[in-house]
């Protein structure tokens, strides 16, 4: 009892100190949402555009209505693209033209661009000194594109892709190495495990199926790998030539931004997921105060005025269902992607799944747990249902099964035994007892208080009926032919009813055997010459087989 009480303080406190992060962590989250970012110049950043030469970003350039920031950019980077192409316009003769609300820039007398007050406030700079960056951008990127094309650089180049392509070859070659001398290691050290596990399992692990799941495996790791390697080594390649270079950075940023994106995504989803833990902290804590709150009652530590021992553990199950009904509904709104119309539209798909397929379910159930409260049996009685008798072996929310008294199972839908008429045969068996009956028929020749204390002599004589309260003898019917007599006597063991009703049926046609009295059940036509009797000298005559 005081380890149970020792117990229930623990999780008192971890239940509290759950409660206050949880009171706590909303306000954590709510100082970390300030923005202090002007409107119309995060709007301005939106309109922006790279201008690129061979996949590298000079600068960024806004946009207009008449004239959007991709347009533009692109028709400024093809001006200095064909710039740098033309070999007799020098990198040192680009300039810049004031004018009055905008810089012209020239190289000798190919016009650039230009560049205007908005375009200088997008990068939080001052007019003048963003078109003195344009120009120096502008002057090295047309010597780099002059450079990089010219024969040294592109021999140079060659022989770098021609030695990574080498270098790739070789690591393909001993990473495959590698994988087949780990796969044929495994193969003698693990396939007799296998083989050995499949003895222990009695075959229910197959070694052959378990190895071919490891190929498959070390069959994936190859070709990911594969994979891998190459990708890497193309996205070398492809980036030294000048030509491929924007092809190189495209498909980096194919492979970038997804994990980019994910990876804010996460950062973004901190405080939430923070949240999310205490919720879960919270309830599981609380459902671990409630079972041991329970437990208590099921074992009898604990006892609650009108309150059946047995209720305890259903009742935990439906107050758990309810906990996490509401811990799902607190955190809901926390979980991502919950604001999306596609996770709303599962949600409801779902729900219309369950409340048309699941009626019956729903109805067993709480057909269940009715069952439960109502205190119609519990496990270990005896019970008919629907003319099926057999023992309570095991009550779920769906079913119970019964053993009957052949050890056959007896599966019954808990809606058909709510629906049914129940007979406890344990109910009153160890309080009051339970009575057991048969009836005969005797003539009217026979005095009633003679069969009344024949039938008494044979319930004395049956083991395991009770003494106390006495066998009695009920008077059913008066026949055509004969007398219907049924004896009752109690007993408080029902596992051995069918025992008893063997060992009284014995007794009974011995005992009216021994006063010569004919049992007339079930019909009587007349007289016979000799009473339908047994003699005494016959009760054990043998077999034909045994003389």
């Amino acid at each position: 009892m005081k380890l149970f009480t020792r117990r229930i303080h623990q999780l008192a406190f971890y239940s509290m100190l759950a409660i206050c992060i949880t009171v706590l962590c909303p306000n954590i989250s709510n100082a970390q949402e300030s923005n202090d970012v002007d409107p119309t110049l995060a709007d301005m950043k939106k309109n922006v555009a790279p201008v690129k030469v061979d996949g590298v970003v000079l600068f960024y350039i806004s946009g207009t209505s008449s004239s959007p920031a991709e347009q533009r950019a692109l028709t400024i980077s093809n001006r200095i693209e064909k710039v740098a192409a033309n070999p007799y316009i020098s990198a040192n003769s680009v300039r810049i033209i004031a004018e009055v609300d905008r810089l012209k820039i020239y190289a000798r007398n190919e016009f650039l661009l230009n560049v205007y007050d908005v375009d200088a406030e997008a990068e939080g700079m001052d007019h003048a000194v963003f078109g003195e960056v344009i120009h120096k951008k502008i002057t090295t990127s047309i010597d780099t594109y002059r450079h990089e094309r010219s024969r040294p650089a592109l021999i140079k180049k060659s022989l770098y892709a021609f030695v990574a392509a080498v270098l790739m070859a070789c690591i393909l070659f001993i990473l495959m190495w590698l994988i087949r001398r780990i796969n044929t290691g495994l193969q003698n050290r693990i396939k007799s495990r296998i083989d050995t596990l499949e003895n222990k399992s009695f075959n229910l692990i197959r070694s052959n199926q378990l190895w071919k799941a490891i190929q498959i495996f070390f069959k994936t790791i190859k070709i990911i790998t594969v994979i891998v390697v190459i990708a890497l080594f193309l996205q070398y390649m492809l980036g030294l030539f000048p030509w491929t270079n924007s092809i190189a950075a495209y498909t980096l940023e194919l492979f970038l931004n997804p994990i980019l994106a994910v990876g804010k995504g996460f950062i973004a989803f901190l405080p939430s997921l923070a949240f999310l833990i205490v919720i879960f902290l919270v309830t599981r804590y609380l459902l671990k105060l409630i079972r041991l709150l329970f437990a208590g009652l099921n074992q009898g530590g604990m006892e609650i005025k009108n309150f059946d021992p047995e209720w305890a553990m259903p009742t935990y199950k439906i107050l758990r269902i309810f906990v996490i009904a509401f811990a799902v509904i607190i955190a809901y709104p926390y979980i991502p992607g919950s604001d999306s119309n596609a996770f709303k539209g599962v949600s409801v798909f779902l729900g219309v799944l369950f409340s048309l397929g699941s009626s019956s379910f729903i109805g067993n159930v709480i057909a269940g747990y009715s069952m439960t409260y109502r205190r119609a049996f519990k496990k270990g009685d005896r019970i008919e249902v629907d003319g099926m008798v057999g023992f309570v072996e095991e009550q779920k929310l769906l079913v119970t099964r019964l053993r009957s008294h052949k050890n056959e199972e007896i599966v019954i839908p808990n809606s058909v035994l709510l629906n049914s008429n129940i007979i406890n045969y344990s109910a009153k068996a160890k309080t009051s007892g339970l009575i057991l009956h048969t009836v005969v028929g005797i003539g009217y020749e026979t005095p009633w208080r003679q069969v009344d204390a024949m039938l008494k002599l044979a319930a004395d004589r049956t083991e395991g009926l009770l003494k106390q309260p006495q066998p009695f003898v009920l008077k059913k019917s008066l026949g055509d032919f004969a007398v219907t007599y049924e004896i009752n006597a109690y007993c408080n063991d029902v596992n051995r009813v069918n025992q008893y009703y063997n060992t009284l049926i014995q007794n009974v046609l011995d005992v009216f055997n021994e006063n010569n009295v004919q049992i007339m059940t079930p019909a009587y036509e007349g007289d016979p010459e000799t009473p339908k009797v047994v003699p005494k000298d016959q009760w054990n005559a043998p077999l034909a087989s045994d003389r």
